[in-house]
């Protein structure tokens, strides 16, 4: 997966080379998940880094929660971290990974993979969300002058991948982004068609 592989990532973490990780919880993510009732929806988060997202969720009390990533010193980590929760860690490459889920989270997962695999992401994660499920989170609005990752993207590029296959509930700007990332991040809301 070009340089999207799992050694890529494994030396990453390992190196500690994870500028993109806040420490926390994404703002916008979280505001999200505290309105959402159904503590009993799977929900899936891809990419899940340090899965502070996952974290939040467990501590509000939703029972189905899988987070996936490739790298395996970062799973090693996070079964570690999760171990006796209601969070299931697997080691899984996303584009291969069979499941339905009633919400999947975006956090930092689209902007890491090179932009000539984000249609096989549109069409695969079409496939992972039952009907009436949503597509939430953050993308971002922004431009990167080094070669990724991360990648960036802009409102109109998302409306082109996406529209084929999602309707849109949210395409907008985040008013609560960390302020490392004010003005550069859009929060979306999809439902697949």
């Amino acid at each position: 997966m070009e340089n999207t592989d799992l050694t890529y990532w494994d030396n990453r973490y390992l190196t500690g080379d994870t500028g993109w990780d806040m420490g926390r919880v994404s703002p916008p993510l979280q505001a999200y998940i505290d309105q959402v009732e159904d503590r009993n929806l799977r929900i899936l988060i891809p990419g899940a880094g340090n899965s502070y997202e996952a974290a939040w969720l467990q501590e509000q009390g939703f029972r189905h929660v899988t987070v996936i990533d490739i790298a395996p010193s970062l799973i090693a980590q996070l079964r570690q971290t999760f171990a006796g929760t209601a969070v299931q860690v697997l080691e899984a490459d996303f584009f291969t990974h069979a499941g339905t889920y009633d919400l999947v989270l975006e956090q930092t997962f689209f902007c890491a993979i090179p932009p000539s695999q984000r249609e096989a992401y549109v069409r695969h994660m079409h496939t992972l969300i039952r009907p009436g499920g949503r597509l939430a989170g953050v993308l971002f609005d922004r431009t990167f002058t080094q070669e990724g990752p991360p990648f960036g993207g802009s409102k109109e590029e998302y409306e082109q991948l996406f529209a084929p296959l999602f309707t849109f509930k949210t395409l907008e700007r985040c008013y609560n982004s960390h302020p490392a990332r004010q003005g550069t991040e859009l929060f979306i809301n999809f439902i697949p068609i």
